[in-house]
């Protein structure tokens, strides 16, 4: 069933795309490999990673300590604050009410004598700057100048802010009051503390936090470069086995003996690799019985295998070759093989282009099933495309073994689509994954009844969504079905719809362009 030229030197199916980027340079390649170590040492592994997590153990830690005593600090100053403010405006409600300006400077520059304290203002309650000394947020310059009549609503204020601008930098917080006298503002207060100190003491404890995490660090450091070259030479070994396993090297085996924990560790992962090798054979020689989807799923959940199925809506096609038996008259043994192989190899290809898989193989027919594994309200179209692409794939196919003088091979195919049980099949010892029911027997029934080289389906496969809108059909023969009085009305496919036949083409060019391998 070769194309003329045969398959040689065509690509696998199976194999990789060519990479298509251009190599890097060899003069690239060679700096790059000249910095790349070609052995790193545990011993050195080792140490950076517990220097990484003294660092990152000491920076956590160091973070918590600074924020607390930052917080702490902070409560401290905004506490004290208060309290001298309210101090501030009991002192200065006297004043104010009896408009004793000298009174109200002393009361002001006395408070700015204080320790961290940068300056104090007293204002009228129109804002008037009725006392003043040192440093204050509304100081001509400072960032909240001529701003001093939007925090004179009779409500407290705190003012955090700094100011490059002033001597050396002023970095402070500052408290507004109001000051009442039987519920009205006569004026307001207010006193600004430096927070040098608490920035000072933040300081020291980070100073102190980096130093004792570089005495870890160098402590932690020394102490995992000793341990590490100590271990370094059974982890090696243990890594050159684990990358064997990796790369699919099942058979690798330690031959040294230790009577130790290392050694124990070796005499387990020498039956690990025993045990993965005959899993790997095992799990090779199951994906070529069933179909992908159905050995995925299985090797992913075994405690789930066992007898019984579930109903679902998919479809079904039946590819049978007409005069099989007739055409393998005249062939060896070793020609029939390679014959079915090859068709074998076709529809498998093709159904797994369209999402579908192979439910088995009956002698010279294939049953292909989509829809099963996942829901797919397509999954009617899609067979309906295999069965076609299968059919164009043998007319050119044909075109070759007639210039080679081969009689030409055909296939009756038959799609059906509706509900069936999708499970495992037979018994605790031997089991199936199949589906079954009368949608099936209806396919297989379509597929006896089609001519050669055509395709048949039911009224069901026309009814799925867009199916009819895509495809040109014409009514075919009615069927009798046993059980069912009215005949069964069939149709034969003609083609699909433009858009859809280029994409086809382009399949069957593709698996044209591909080579298969029987079986050993």
């Amino acid at each position: 069933m070769s194309e003329p030229g045969g398959a040689q030197g065509k690509p696998r199916l199976d194999a990789p795309e060519a990479d298509l980027s251009p190599p890097p340079p060899a003069g690239r390649r060679a700096w790059l490999a000249r910095l790349r170590p070609s052995h790193l040492p545990i011993a050195y592994k080792l140490a950076f990673v517990i220097a990484l997590l003294i660092t990152a153990g000491m920076g956590l830690l160091g973070s918590i300590i600074i924020g607390n005593q930052s917080r702490l600090l902070r409560t401290q100053i905004e506490g004290f604050g208060r309290t001298v403010v309210r101090q501030m405006a009991e002192s200065a409600k006297e004043p104010l009410l009896a408009n004793d300006t000298l009174g109200l400077e002393v009361l002001a520059t006395n408070l700015s004598s204080g320790p961290n304290v940068l300056g104090t203002a007293i204002f009228s309650n129109v804002g008037q700057v009725l006392a003043h000394a040192g440093v204050t947020p509304f100081t001509p310059g400072a960032p909240f100048a001529g701003r001093v009549g939007t925090y004179l609503d009779g409500k407290a204020h705190e003012l955090d802010w700094r100011w490059a601008g002033a001597h050396g930098g002023v970095d402070a917080v500052s408290f507004l009051s109001p000051v009442r006298f039987k519920g009205v503002v006569a004026g307001y207060v207010l006193i600004s503390f430096s927070r040098e100190a608490m920035t000072q003491a933040v300081n020291e404890s980070v100073r102190a936090i980096v130093a004792a995490t570089l005495f870890m660090i160098l402590i932690g450091v020394v102490l995992s470069y000793l341990l590490g070259r100590r271990l370094s030479r059974p982890i090696i070994n243990l890594m050159d086995a684990s990358r064997a396993l990796g790369q699919g090297r099942f058979d690798f085996r330690f031959q040294e003996r230790r009577h130790d924990e290392i050694g124990h560790l070796m005499d387990a992962f020498n039956k690990m690799a025993a045990g993965l090798l005959q899993k790997a054979q095992v799990e090779s020689v199951f994906r070529r019985y069933v179909p992908p989807s159905v050995a995925t799923a299985v090797l992913s959940d075994l405690e789930q295998v066992k007898l019984g199925g579930k109903s679902v809506h998919a479809s079904v096609v039946f590819a049978d070759i007409v005069g099989f038996t007739a055409l393998s008259e005249h062939m060896s043994p070793d020609e029939v093989a390679g014959l079915l192989n090859e068709f074998y190899s076709y529809t498998g290809r093709a159904a797994e282009i369209y999402g579908g898989s192979v439910d088995k193989y009956i002698g010279d027919c294939a049953m292909l099933i989509f829809g099963t594994a996942e829901d797919d309200s397509t999954h009617g179209f899609r067979a309906l495309c295999c069965a076609l692409s299968l059919e164009r794939l043998l007319e050119r196919l044909n075109r070759g073994r007639d210039a080679h003088g081969l009689p030409p091979i055909r296939l009756r195919i038959g799609v059906n689509t509706g509900l069936m049980l999708a499970g495992n099949i037979g018994t605790r010892e031997r089991m199936q994954y199949t589906v079954v029911g009368d949608a099936v027997n209806l396919a297989a029934r379509l597929c006896s009844v089609a001519e050669p080289g055509t395709t048949v389906v039911s009224q069901e496969v026309l009814d799925q969504p867009d199916v009819r809108q895509r495809v040109r059909v014409r009514e075919h023969q009615a069927i009798h079905l046993r059980g069912i009085s009215r005949p069964v009305r069939t149709y034969r496919v003609v083609d699909v719809a433009h858009r859809y036949r280029r994409a086809m083409d382009r399949r069957i060019d593709s698996l044209l362009g591909e080579a298969f391998e029987a079986p050993a």
